[in-house]
Formats: structure tokens, sequence, C-alpha cells
């Protein structure tokens, strides 16, 4: 059973950056591809971003495109969110996300394993 443990989020300022960890055990990274999805209350979750297996192919939604970066450690088992040029529209709980196969995927009902989630908020 995989299991994913989010961290580093937080308050941060509008225009500031921050650095979105996800841990993951249980199944070796390398098998799985992962997202990050973001949900705020009363509104759908919302793909971010998303990375392959290898790392080599990811894929962002426009909302954050341009201004954020995916990458994965398959030898340390984990996965990162770097955002930068924050926006207060930014602000929502962000969850990491794992699925099996190679097919890049941007909805939550094709991922199988979720973390608790790390609130970040954008505010000055």
């Amino acid at each position: 059973q995989v299991q994913l443990i989010e961290s580093g989020g937080g308050l941060e300022q509008p225009g500031g950056s921050l650095r979105l960890s996800c841990a993951v055990s249980g199944q070796a990274l390398r098998k799985l591809f992962m997202a990050w999805f973001r949900q705020i209350p009363g509104k759908e979750r919302e793909f971010v971003a998303a990375i392959s297996q290898s790392g080599v192919n990811t894929h962002y939604a426009d909302s954050v495109k341009g201004r954020s970066t995916i990458t994965r450690d398959n030898d340390n088992n984990t996965m990162s969110l770097q955002m930068r040029s924050l926006k207060p529209e930014d602000t929502a709980v962000y969850y990491c996300a794992a699925k099996n196969g190679v097919m890049t995927a941007t909805t939550p009902a094709e991922y199988t394993s979720w973390g608790q989630g790390t609130q970040v908020t954008v505010s000055s």
C-alpha cells in the first residue's frame, strides 16, 4: 500500500515562493506516476502538475505553468513542487497523488493513492 506524506506548506506572501515535498513509502517511487492537486473548500480538487516515472515528462495546469516546477528523486522516494510568484489564488490544500501506469492523468479519479494534504496560504 502506497503511503504519501506532504510537507512544506504554510503562510507565504504574494510574490513569494515555496517548495512542497511528498515522501513516498510502501512502493518504489520509480514505479509510480505522480501528481499534485489542490483544493479549496466548496470546490472540486484541481490538477496542478504531474510527472512521469522517469521524470522526463511533466505536465502543468495553465494556472501554474511557467512559475512551477515538479521534480522527483526516485533514489530517495521523494517528489517536490516548487512554486514561484505566488498569488492569493494559489491558496489551497495541496495533495500529493500517485498511480500506476504511464499515461498522463489530470483528474483525481485516475489516482489511487493520496496524501493527507498540506495547507498553503498566500496572503499579505
